[in-house]
């Protein structure tokens, strides 16, 4: 069964999917899913992208089975690197993604980020944060969305250029071969030409430095969301000779196509 492993229900501060709304389209998709919602410690406004991950854990407990799993999205930062430690080591969760949403104090997402920078001033102080925060969150099982920063980036052409980052991506995807960890596929941007061929060499480049593992996720906030291009991410993951996995109780199992 192939595994959406990456979505958002109510506990995360920007969606308000319901479990029982994921779960019912995940049946309908004959698909697994694994709920990761989205906390972010020290985010820069306040009681954002946090929640009680007793309670989450404790009221989803009923619904957990082989096809419904429980992890997280953590925002990495270094900052806050005792309490992410802290928050996975005291939760039983199934899964564990790494994520970058936070550099330098301030959301990527936001345009203040990119005011008065370059394209290539900012694509580098995001993978060198990526990179330190990889090695020091040794207890992640994926590197969530390595290319999220082309969704959202003020620049006339935020598609990632493997040739002009090399060397910052290298450093990402080494930490990642040396921890033998997964990348995610993330779904929730459209692949156009461009996007295809700018992730695609991210990945063959993950292969070629020794990856294994791929997971598939489609980041979903909404019901309609899950499983999003999906057979383009088999495709990707194909192509470029790696093995879709999804998590269950810290453990890679393999997707059976």
């Amino acid at each position: 069964m192939i595994f959406d492993t990456h979505m958002h229900t109510e506990f995360s501060s920007d969606s308000k999917m319901t479990i029982e709304q994921a779960i019912l389209q995940a049946k309908a998709l004959n698909v697994g899913i694994i709920i990761t919602e989205h906390m972010d410690y020290q985010y820069p406004k306040p009681d954002m992208f946090v929640f009680d991950a007793d309670d989450y854990l404790s009221r989803y407990a009923r619904y957990r089975s082989s096809e419904v799993l429980l992890g997280i999205e953590i925002g990495m930062q270094s900052a806050c690197l005792d309490e992410n430690r802290r928050l996975v080591l005291n939760h039983s969760f199934d899964y564990v993604i790494g994520s970058i949403h936070v550099v330098d104090g301030i959301d990527i997402y936001y345009e203040d980020f990119y005011r008065g920078r370059s394209k290539y001033e900012v694509y580098e102080s995001y993978f060198a944060a990526m990179a330190e925060c990889l090695a020091a969150h040794d207890f992640v099982h994926s590197l969530g969305h390595i290319d999220y920063i082309a969704r959202y980036a003020r620049v006339e052409e935020p598609e990632i250029s493997y040739l002009q980052f090399a060397a910052s991506i290298d450093k990402v995807l080494k930490v990642a071969v040396e921890r033998e960890l997964a990348v995610e596929i993330n779904t929730k941007r459209e692949y156009s030409k461009a996007a295809l061929a700018s992730i695609i060499p991210i990945y063959q480049r993950f292969a070629e430095l020794g990856g294994r593992l791929v997971t598939l996720g489609s980041d979903a906030h909404t019901a309609s969301g899950i499983g999003n291009q999906f057979k383009q991410a088999l495709t990707i993951a194909d192509k470029c000779g790696l093995r879709p996995v999804y998590f269950k109780e810290g453990n890679p199992e393999y997707i059976k196509i």
